[in-house]
């Protein structure tokens, strides 16, 4: 590559059947705001939702979704939460409301270099809100893990099984790995 190209993600856009379940549960229980809201010229309803002030959307609702999908297309949606304190506030609205957060890939869990709750949104999108840790593990790697333990003994779980596993290490370590990585890819 000869020129540098500068992206950085901004947004998604998901199509959705009940487009005002979909906004009451994003503000409601997940914070954000709709900063606009109309109708496309396909008849389409959609609605920008954001988190950030200075950013107008970071997700786009858009009716549409056919009520009938062999599977759900949208693999998942994941959110950074502020530290564990916010993650364990947003387990328990999550159940408070009755969200979807038991089965194979939903829960609390750790991946060694992240602790995260999975569920279900309205629409059945599974959604992940997560927490970055300060070690690197070999990915995909996913246990279970109590959030209702202490700081502390999170922790301690989290690093005691990561430092077990093939790779680990420091974040720092593979983030200056993958600054030459990168840097490469951009020419």
């Amino acid at each position: 590559m000869t020129e540098s190209l500068s992206l950085a993600f901004s947004h998604v856009g998901m199509f959705v059947c009940d487009i005002d379940a979909m906004v009451d549960f994003y503000t409601r229980v997940m914070g954000f705001v709709c900063s606009d809201r109309g109708v496309l010229d396909n008849g389409a309803r959609i609605a920008f939702m954001t988190r950030h002030p200075r950013e107008h959307h970071q997700i786009v609702f858009a009716t549409g979704r056919p009520d009938e999908l062999p599977f759900d297309v949208v693999q998942q949606v994941s959110f950074r939460a502020g530290g564990l304190d916010q993650l364990r506030l947003m387990e328990r609205r999550l159940r408070a409301e009755g969200v979807v957060m038991e089965g194979p890939t939903l829960g609390c869990i750790t991946h060694g270099n992240a602790i995260s709750v999975y569920f279900r949104d309205p629409e059945g999108h599974r959604t992940e809100l997560f927490i970055d840790t300060p070690w690197y593990v070999h990915q995909p790697m996913r246990i279970p893990i109590d959030l209702s333990m202490p700081d502390e003994a999170v922790w301690a779980f989290v690093e005691g099984h990561a430092r077990s596993l093939p790779g680990f290490r420091p974040i720092a370590e593979w983030h200056a790995e993958m600054d030459v990585k990168v840097l490469a890819a951009q020419g």
